[in-house]
């Protein structure tokens, strides 16, 4: 994950709206553009799925970052991307031959989709407890998230 992204007053906790308490210490914006951000995400398994269902599994990525509170903003650059290692033989099969590969069959693809929201979601949280205050450009300022504060509220 890439996150960086979202507005702090729709920042959600296990289900739980906690941006609203967050004001101190405050954010700086000096940029006059409003919306700023952007979100990559890069879902990865030894699974073996065909093409369209790695398609539908990059496609739960809002879903997990909706999780935390991005609504995603208009000017938001959010880029998904999904694959998967298994089947490496099948690409490299004779010519002349038929190839075969292994999947999941749709049916069965639920499980990868609560996966893929719930460490999407994971992710970015782990993102926001790493995080260090930073000041970026125009001099933006964003505080890290009150490691205490988080502590006491979540536990």
């Amino acid at each position: 994950m890439q996150s960086n992204f979202g507005k702090r007053h729709n920042f959600t906790v296990r289900g739980m709206r906690a941006g609203p308490e967050l004001v101190e210490p405050a954010v700086r914006e000096g940029t006059p553009r409003a919306e700023k951000g952007s979100i990559i995400a890069v879902i990865a398994t030894d699974a073996p799925f065909l093409p369209h269902q790695m398609k539908r599994l990059a496609r739960r990525v809002p879903l997990g970052v909706a999780m935390t509170g991005g609504f995603g903003y208009h000017s938001s650059g959010d880029i998904f991307i999904a694959f998967s290692t298994a089947n490496a033989s099948a690409a490299l099969s004779p010519s002349g031959r038929i190839a075969s590969a292994d999947f999941i069959p749709d049916t069965d693809i639920d499980p990868f989709f609560d996966a893929v929201i719930q460490t999407v979601e994971e992710a970015i949280l782990n993102a926001l407890v790493a995080n260090d205050d930073m000041t970026g450009r125009d001099g933006n300022f964003v505080p890290a998230l009150p490691k205490a504060w988080l502590k006491e509220k979540f536990g």
